[in-house]
């Protein structure tokens, strides 16, 4: 198999995951970074800022800025987190649930993953993990 077929198709793949989700980001009014984080805290709910920015792989200071604004336009809410009151806990507000970026994924899920056994689902997910510390490998060179 050509080498390059393999990464042209998932150079594809990539494409067409990002115009859809850009796309539901901006019917919402939401940029492409704030849109990601409300889709990672939609799997999360409930995390930290730190946890939800190591999840992310940002850094905490541009994180709040993000948290910061979706707070104020009633994506996200700030809670007391359990067992610590220093902390604060994040979760999606009702305005974010019924939002098209976060059922994005549950698109995803339900559509694009048809015909896909959870066995070849599990043989892709480890390939393109190891594609991506490859990727992070040739970055440290």
């Amino acid at each position: 198999m050509d080498d390059n077929l393999l990464l042209e198709s998932l150079l594809r793949v990539m494409r067409e995951l990002r115009s859809q989700y850009d796309a539901s980001a901006r019917d919402l009014g939401l940029t492409m970074a704030r849109a990601r984080v409300v889709t990672m805290l939609a799997r999360m709910e409930g995390a930290t800022q730190s946890e939800l920015a190591a999840a992310l792989e940002i850094e905490p200071p541009t994180l709040k800025r993000q948290i910061d604004a979706l707070e104020r336009d009633g994506f996200i809410e700030r809670r007391e987190a359990r067992g610590d009151l220093r902390k604060r806990a994040l979760y999606l507000t009702d305005r974010s649930r019924a939002a098209p970026t976060t059922r994005f994924l549950d698109h995803i899920r339900a559509e694009l993953l048809q015909g896909i056994s959870p066995e070849e689902q599990e043989t892709v997910r480890r390939i393109l993990d190891r594609i991506a510390d490859n990727a992070v490998a040739l970055s440290r060179k």
